[in-house]
């Protein structure tokens, strides 16, 4: 008897995001309707700048004062508290939204940021970025990981404001203005 061996989802590529992973409330960190909350959105490029229409996207960010949630699930629009993670699929046009609140600065010598996770057509793994919510005029802020990215490609990390409440944070896979990703290490 000869047993199959067959493919995982990290060996294949997708689209096969759609079954099962998305799911009802899962791009709101917090429910779209809190005082405090904003919008983060986007579209994912592929390295023509082609809109990715079959991407995914999560997450994971501290609250506005720096602590990580320890609650579990994205069921904020539900349970009306702040989760601290969010999944989102992207439309046929390759955008995104998430609700969430502004991330509050988990260090003293640090500014607030969020760890977006990409998952693609075309990725064997996934792919780790941050987005550092800023001012739409500001100045790239002072920050260890920003500190030691090539200045050219700083702006790649930066999710600027584009509007009262809103903050838009674009992913390019590869090519021209491709998005900083990072390599996290177990430590040593």
């Amino acid at each position: 008897m000869t047993s199959e061996l067959l493919q995982t989802p990290s060996q294949t590529v997708g689209p096969f995001f759609d079954y099962a992973l998305p799911f009802p409330g899962g791009p709101q960190l917090v429910a779209p309707s809190r005082t405090d909350a904003i919008t983060v959105h986007g579209t994912v490029f592929d390295g023509d700048g082609a809109p990715v229409p079959d991407a995914l996207l999560e997450w994971w960010q501290p609250d506005a004062t720096g602590r990580m949630s320890q609650r579990d699930g994205s069921r904020a629009r539900d349970l009306g508290r702040f989760t601290g993670f969010g999944r989102a699929a992207v439309d046929a046009g390759g955008h995104y939204e998430f609700a969430t609140v502004l991330p509050g600065a988990i260090a003293p010598s640090t500014v607030p940021w969020a760890l977006v996770t990409v998952f693609a057509r075309g990725l064997l793994h996934h792919l780790f970025t941050r987005a550092y919510l800023i001012g739409a005029e500001e100045a790239v802020p002072a920050d260890p990981l920003l500190d030691r990215v090539d200045p050219a490609r700083r702006e790649t990390l930066l999710a600027r404001a584009d509007g009262p409440a809103s903050y838009r944070f674009d992913v390019r896979l590869q090519g021209e203005r491709e998005t900083v990703f990072l390599e996290y290490r177990e430590p040593v």
